[in-house]
């Protein structure tokens, strides 16, 4: 038996789910509107999930997406410990992609706020 409680803590999580893969859509949506190439999509390392990875041009972008109640609640959701996260995951990705090595590499957070447009903030993670 389960305990109490539980099938509403799984609903609620599925729905966050969902909401994340939404914003993983749009957040995708507005990178190729920019000119941007997705390469992945929810790319795991044994650093940790990036949500997308994308390049335009000479550079390729390891992106984080935050989804929030506002464009403010998303931004501040961004931390330290996602970004050096993020670095990590990088490293490793482009250890196993050698052809990318070349290129600029960013660090970026989209941020996802309700109905309002998404937010692309370049090397937004570099700065933490």
């Amino acid at each position: 038996m389960s305990p109490p409680g539980a099938s509403d803590r799984l609903i609620e999580r599925r729905r966050r789910l969902g909401r994340g893969r939404w914003a993983e859509w749009i957040a995708s949506a507005l990178l190729l509107a920019k000119g941007y190439r997705i390469i992945a999509r929810r790319h795991v390392t044994p650093y940790g999930e990036v949500d997308i990875i994308a390049s335009r041009r000479d550079r390729i972008a390891f992106i984080e997406v935050k989804r929030r109640t506002t464009i403010a609640e998303a931004q501040a959701a961004l931390t330290p410990a996602q970004g050096a996260r993020i670095a990590r995951a990088a490293d490793y990705w482009l250890s196993r992609h050698p052809g990318y090595l070349d290129r600029e590499v960013g660090l970026d957070a989209v941020l996802v706020a309700g109905r309002g447009w998404p937010r692309h903030i370049p090397n937004a993670l570099d700065r933490m």
